[in-house]
């Protein structure tokens, strides 16, 4: 997917940090990484024969140094003019544990594209301690309905919501209280069999146009798909 404004400047980060490190062969990448409140990390890779740690995992250690908590984007830049890099498979691992919900910039033909950092590593083994916080995205729009309680559930596909706390993003709106809550359940049923009851929709919901707004937001769902109903809560005060 194309990169949101706030993406982009994850991205730009770590383009600009990659074009300040010069000739120095010690540190070759630069990476930034953003938090859910907004807040952009960055570090650099320290190369060393030993095995000195990526910028990924710098700048993830940086963001933990503050307390910066789950962490929604990472974007890494090469030196010498290389631009933007895909990460490693020790970073993919790393990412896929400690933030599970982290979009990652990926270089294409097309420009930078945003990949869920699980499509990055299929078939990947799990740590089973990591006890990653879970984060659920939304649409901007959606912001006062969420905090008012008058939208309590969302339709997923292909995305892998788990019954737990979480903290809930809106894309490109950071000028607010951090969100928490916790995903109450994860119901799966084909689209197909959608209705205003399972989809928490008014009873009288046009529910054409509501499958047809899910397939605008996941052009690649096709007409047999299973979809998760998430149901959640946010706590009385976001903090």
């Amino acid at each position: 997917m194309d990169p949101l404004e706030s993406e982009r400047r994850v991205i730009e980060a770590a383009e600009v940090r990659a074009r300040l490190l010069g000739e120095n062969s010690n540190h070759t990448v630069a990476a930034a990484a953003m938090d859910t409140a907004g807040r952009i990390h960055a570090g650099v890779n320290v190369y060393h024969f030993t095995g000195g740690p990526c910028a990924e995992f710098v700048a993830m250690g940086l963001a933990a140094t503050v307390e910066a908590g789950p962490l929604i984007t990472m974007a890494a830049a090469g030196d010498r003019g290389r631009g933007l890099i895909g990460p490693c498979g020790r970073c993919r691992q790393a990412m896929l544990d400690l933030h599970p919900d982290i979009l990652v910039a990926v270089p294409s033909k097309n420009g930078p594209q945003m990949h869920p950092i699980r499509k990055l590593l299929p078939g990947a083994y799990e740590f089973p301690d990591a006890n990653a916080l879970r984060v659920l995205r939304f649409n901007k729009r959606y912001y006062d309905s969420v905090i008012d309680g008058t939208k309590v559930s969302t339709i997923r596909w292909d995305e892998t919501p788990s019954v737990g706390p979480a903290v809930f993003v809106f894309e490109d709106k950071y000028d607010h209280p951090l969100v928490r809550g916790a995903i109450t359940g994860v119901k799966r049923q084909l689209l197909s069999e959608l209705t205003p009851h399972s989809a928490h929709l008014p009873a009288d919901a046009d529910m054409a146009g509501y499958i047809n707004g899910l397939r605008d937001h996941y052009p690649a769902m096709p007409p047999e798909a299973e979809v998760d109903i998430v149901t959640f809560h946010v706590e009385a005060e976001p903090t």
